[in-house]
């Protein structure tokens, strides 16, 4: 799917990546997040691309596989469930984080479906992004600790 005319896609590739790192592509449609996300993760992983958009992180991530995704949900073009559902389509074995405004249960249980191993606040992005990541990465799931997930799997 190509975004609307009007929309304006960015992906920033970082070329320097240290090959023993774990590589992670981030993806929101703020470009404050953006620079935020890549500075904490900057010491600890290489991340590969930001990108601004749904559809642009599709792209990005059956080009640079990437070992672990973090979408925002709320993105021009392709959603983040969409855009996860398409690179796990695409073959991709890469771990899903969602970071996100929004806590309500339907969104995790969203998240949940398209085999996402994890869901932060960007609220806490501080603070449990990087736990969140190696979670997934050790095939456990983490969430942000003020979503309430009564009655979820």
């Amino acid at each position: 799917m190509t975004p609307p005319a009007d929309i304006h896609t960015a992906v920033q590739i970082n070329s320097s990546s240290d090959s023993k790192k774990i590589r992670v592509l981030v993806a929101d449609d703020h470009q404050p997040i953006l620079d935020r996300v890549a500075a904490l993760l900057s010491e600890d992983f290489t991340v590969v691309a930001t990108v601004n958009a749904g559809d642009a992180a599709v792209g990005a991530a059956c080009h640079l596989r990437p070992d672990v995704l973090v979408l925002d949900i709320s993105m021009p073009g392709l959603n983040g469930f969409e855009a996860a559902s398409q690179v796990k389509d695409a073959g991709s074995t890469a771990a899903v984080i969602f970071l996100s405004v929004h806590d309500e249960p339907e969104f995790l249980e969203a998240a949940w479906k398209t085999g996402a191993l994890g869901y932060v606040r960007k609220s806490h992005l501080g603070s449990d992004l990087i736990p969140a990541i190696r979670s997934a990465l050790d095939g456990r799931r983490f969430v942000s600790a003020s979503i309430d997930q009564r009655g979820l799997p």
